[in-house]
């Protein structure tokens, strides 16, 4: 019996690499019975026949799972957004961030195109970072051409399973190719397809890149709402989480209710009201679903 972690799903087979090397292994008939299927990222038990290849008999425990990619046990989603060719949408990175934040999963945000603005769009996006920091999240300004910044993307990567995310155009295939050029034919095909709101990609693989592991996928291909509940959303705006034990009313959804620390902290300017508008918009989108039936 061994233990590794799959790397790549392709065909129904799965590949599990360890100290030892990779093996191409089936999942055992009990998962289908149990509707369990290995993902890559699963750290697995399996057995090897005379001829190396193996069964995968058990799987342990995930920390987290994503449905798009099928991905499980990831550390980091690095939100790509572009400053220009597309514009920097805000409400679309919150949604991202909502997205990360209740997947368990740390979010880390790349703002590309920086070689594109002048200094007044410059002076808009450093403080949009300077916000995002005062948050607590980590947010990189970069260039389209980010060769030069390279050991700035690649401290992101050793030991931890990211996933890349981000809509078509603001340079997901950059980045990638910046941590690993061989990528290049490969990234146009993900980008088209996130762009399309789903992608083609057959398999899913972790690549290594500075001894971490990357999907080769794009992550959040879907942006809707539909596994969060109302009450929970404030949870995934960190700088509400923190304020709202100090609302008068326990389950305060910081919107009608009076004596509310969230809003109180939004009119102080502590909390910015573009985000609290992002979640007011995001609380009305989830009230409004329909109801789901079991």
């Amino acid at each position: 019996m061994q233990k590794g972690r799959i790397i790549k799903s392709l065909s129904g087979f799965y590949y599990v690499s360890n100290e030892n090397g990779t093996f191409r292994c089936k999942g055992r008939g009990v998962f289908r019975k149990r509707k369990i299927s290995p993902l890559v990222g699963d750290f697995v038990k399996f057995e090897l026949d005379e001829n190396d290849e193996g069964y995968i008999t058990e799987i342990e425990s995930r920390t987290n799972e994503l449905i798009r990619p099928p991905i499980a046990n990831v550390d980091q989603a690095v939100i790509v957004s572009s400053v220009k060719n597309p514009e920097f949408n805000p409400k679309l990175l919150d949604r991202f961030l909502v997205l990360i934040e209740s997947a368990g999963i740390k979010p880390i945000i790349f703002v590309t195109k920086m070689d594109l603005v002048n200094e007044e769009e410059l002076n808009i996006i450093q403080k949009i970072k300077n916000d995002y920091e005062d948050i607590g999240y980590d947010f990189q300004l970069l260039s389209i051409k980010q060769s030069n910044e390279q050991h700035k993307l690649l401290d992101y990567f050793p030991n931890q399973i990211t996933v890349i995310a981000g809509q078509s155009g603001v340079g997901k295939s950059s980045v990638l190719n910046t941590l690993l050029p061989s990528l290049e034919l490969k990234t146009a095909d993900i980008s088209k397809s996130l762009g399309r709101g789903k992608h083609t990609t057959r398999h899913v693989e972790l690549l290594k890149i500075n001894e971490g592991l990357v999907a080769d996928t794009p992550g959040f291909s879907s942006l809707d709402f539909s596994n969060i509940e109302q009450d929970e959303l404030t949870d995934y705006f960190p700088e509400m989480r923190e304020r709202k034990q100090y609302c008068k009313f326990r389950g305060c959804m910081h919107d009608k209710e009076p004596k509310c620390a969230v809003k109180l902290a939004v009119k102080n300017e502590e909390i910015s009201s573009n985000r609290y508008e992002h979640y007011l918009e995001f609380l009305t989108e989830i009230k409004s679903r329909k109801p789901r039936y079991s």
